[in-house]
Order: structure tokens, then sequence, then C-alpha cells
């Protein structure tokens, strides 16, 4: 299969806050947070159309609006952007999504699937001490021209059970592992891991992906200092303090291919402007990745 020897790919990630009825001391319900959040996602992916948007938290309704926001051309017979992703709770529409999604016309989607991060992942469910159902997005993109296949896995951990974050971390690597050395794995030429990890560094699943698993964390991999622009933390709550600020969303990148990726840029976005309006409580984290061979 043709490959070209570098191929820039930029990655978003995003917890977008899903669509609550009874929101937090200073959070503004979806419908004011809307369009800040697509003119987001619309902006940082103008110029690169390799990009692949990562989002957490989407709940159905949110999920047609921001594939409506995307698509504006109600007379184009092709979509700009497609997603992968079911919701969490029926492995349909019930429940949250965490969606991947790309440029049909620039990517080739060769398989997709969600993996429910508990005992029994095939089937909507959760176990260990995990408060919620969590579930990763995994698909196998190859670019139409230069013929690059990227393995690419979006999710969101619980945000209660250690212990479910750390079993969801193992899951997440031995999935990794099973495409590389399955049928399309010859054809793999780099993968990613998006998402909130509700862990921090030093905690069980950030720990288990990447000394474990030898995924390798785009803000790290980052060398020069210009490289680097925004915060540190990904977590910033509403402004009212419920929860201190934090690092818990990443980009992540596998290593037994680390010579296939180079890191050319990380950003966390900031999510509030001079309207006042938090687009969510976590910000957008940005990685411009070339993928080499």
């Amino acid at each position: 299969m043709r490959s070209t020897p570098t191929l820039p790919i930029r990655v978003l990630t995003h917890n977008i806050r899903y669509a609550t009825t009874s929101p937090f001391k200073g959070e503004r319900p979806w419908a004011e947070r809307r369009q800040c959040l697509l003119n987001e996602l619309e902006y940082h992916t103008r110029y690169c159309n390799e990009s692949f948007i990562c989002l957490q938290e989407v709940l159905h309704n949110q999920l047609e609006d921001i594939h409506a926001g995307l698509n504006p051309s109600k007379t184009s017979l092709t979509q700009k952007w497609a997603y992968i992703g079911v919701g969490r709770d029926d492995g349909f529409q019930a429940g949250e999504y965490s969606p991947i999604f790309y440029q049909p016309a620039v990517w080739e989607l060769l398989r997709w699937e969600t993996v429910w991060l508990s005992e029994t992942p095939s089937k909507p469910s959760k176990s260990w001490d995990a408060a919620s159902t969590r579930i990763v997005t995994i698909g196998i993109f190859s670019h139409r021209k230069a013929g690059n296949t990227v393995l690419a896995l979006n999710t969101h951990l619980d945000d209660q059970g250690s212990h479910s974050r750390l079993e969801a971390a193992r899951i997440i690597i031995s999935k990794i592992h099973a495409y590389q050395q399955g049928q399309l794995g010859p054809l793999i030429s780099g993968v990613f891991l998006s998402g909130d990890l509700n862990s921090e560094e030093r905690q069980e699943a950030y720990s288990e992906l990447t000394e474990v698993g030898g995924l390798q964390d785009t803000y790290k991999l980052v060398t020069a200092p210009g490289l680097r622009y925004g915060n540190g933390n990904t977590f910033t709550g509403f402004g009212y303090g419920e929860a201190p600020p934090k690092r818990i969303d990443f980009i992540l990148l596998d290593t037994e291919k680390t010579q296939s990726w180079r890191v050319d840029g990380y950003s966390v976005i900031p999510n509030r402007f001079d309207d006042g309006v938090y687009n969510s409580d976590h910000c957008a984290v940005v990685a411009d990745l070339v993928l080499i061979g």
C-alpha cells in the first residue's frame, strides 16, 4: 500500500460536558454553549483536512447538533464530516457517546467498533467499582491519497472507580495489541488514544497506559518550548471551584512504532472568552502530529 514520507495529522480531543438539565453554578445550557463549541471545532480543524475530532460526554441531541454544524451545506450530496460511535447505555442512541469525527473524502473507514470497558465488553455493561457505563470507540482509517493507516481510539474513563479505570486501561491496551497483531495489523502505521481519563499522571489509568502499555504522552513528546501552547490543566470546572483544576485529558501515542510519530505541536485551548460562556468544564487538547512512513 502506498505511503508518503510524512503525513500531517491534527487530533483534537474535548470533553464537551453533556447537555444537563441541572447546570452547575457558572454553567450555561447547551443551547448557549453549542455555537461556541462549533466555532472551536471549525476553527481548529479548518486548515488540516486530516484532522480527527474526538469528543466525550456527547448526548444524542448534541451529536446531531455537532454533526449538522460541521456540515452546514444542505445542497451537497456528500457530507464533509462523518463520525463513528454509539450511545454507551444501549449501543444505539441512549447515554453518552465518545465519537470520532473524520472527513470521508480524506479517510477511508476500514473498520470500527465500540468496546464496553467492563467484564462483558461486547455489550452495554459496567463492572468493578464504576459509577457509570464506560466505552472506548475504535476505528481504523486509511488515508485515501497517501495510503497511511491509523488506529484511532477515543474514551472517557470513570470518574469514581479507580479499580474500573485500571481495568479499563488494561482492556484498551489489549485491544491495541489485538489490532496490531490482527489481519489489518500490517497496514497500521500509527496508533493514538485520546480522551478524558479521569486520571492524573500519578494515578492508575495513566500509569497503566504509559508504563505498562507503552503509550507516550504528546505533552511530553514536545521537545521545543515554542511548540507547546496554552495552560497545563485541562479540567477547569465552571469557575466556582466544584473541583480543583487538573490535567486529565490526553492524547497518547503508541510506542511499538514510536519512530512513526513526530509531535510538532501541543496545545490546551482556552474554554472561556470575553462572552463569559464556558464551552465546557474541560478545555480542548490539540496535538499536531506527523506520521512518518
